[in-house]
C-alpha cells in the first residue's frame, strides 16, 4: 500500500497502567509504515451537555478535530458492567454533536475489548458495535479481538507476550486488508 492511512486509537480505560493501553500501546508499536497510529486521549473530555452545543468547551474542539482528521478508528476497550465505559460513550456522544456534524460518520472502525474475565470483554465488545452502527462507523467484522485474562498477555514491562502479540499482528494484517479496501 502506497497511501497512509491515519488511525486514531481511543482507549475506553482511564487507568495508566491498563491492559486496554497496554493493548493499544502493542497495536500502535506493531503498526506497519502505511498505518500512521495515534492514541487519541479521552479522559480529559467533560462530560457530554448539549447546552455545550453552542459553544464547546475547548476539549471538544480539539477532539472533534482529531478524530475528523482520521481515516479510520480503533476502539480498545474494557467491560464495565456488561457494557463500554462511560469515558468510551462520552467520546463517542461528543464526536456526534452538534447533530449535524458527527465526526464518526462513514469511516472505518475495529473494535478490541480486553479483561481479566475469561470472556474478554465480550458484552462491551458488542455493546460498543452496536453502538457504532448507529454513528454510522463501519465495523470490521472479522477478525473480533477479545483478550479474556487479560493481565496473564502482558508483561511487567506493559510488552505483550508472543502469544499475544502475534495475535495482535494477525488483527493488525486483516486491518490493513480491510481499510484498504475501505477508504479506496
Amino acid at each position: 500500500m502506497s497511501q497512509t492511512q491515519r488511525i486514531a486509537v481511543i482507549i475506553g480505560s482511564l487507568r495508566r497502567d491498563s491492559v486496554n493501553r497496554k493493548a493499544a500501546n502493542a497495536l500502535v508499536a506493531l503498526a506497519p509504515g502505511h498505518l500512521a497510529m495515534e492514541i487519541v486521549e479521552i479522559g480529559d473530555l467533560p462530560l457530554y451537555n448539549q447546552d455545550y452545543d453552542e459553544d464547546p468547551p475547548a476539549p471538544y474542539d480539539v477532539f472533534r478535530d482529531r478524530i475528523r482528521a482520521a481515516d479510520g478508528y480503533i476502539f480498545v476497550t474494557p467491560e464495565h458492567n456488561r457494557s463500554m465505559p462511560a469515558a468510551m460513550k462520552n467520546a463517542l456522544d461528543i464526536g456526534t454533536r452538534p447533530p449535524t456534524d458527527n465526526v464518526w460518520n462513514g469511516k472505518p472502525g475495529a473494535v478490541i475489548s480486553a479483561s481479566p474475565s475469561m470472556q474478554g470483554g465480550f458484552g462491551a465488545n458488542h455493546h460498543l458495535r452496536q453502538t457504532l452502527v448507529n454513528l454510522n462507523v463501519v465495523c470490521m467484522p472479522k477478525p473480533e479481538v477479545y483478550l479474556s485474562q487479560a493481565f496473564d498477555l502482558f508483561d511487567d514491562r506493559g510488552q505483550p507476550t508472543e502469544r499475544c502479540q502475534g495475535f495482535l499482528q494477525t488483527f493488525l494484517d486483516g486491518y490493513s486488508r480491510w481499510i484498504a479496501r475501505q477508504t479506496d
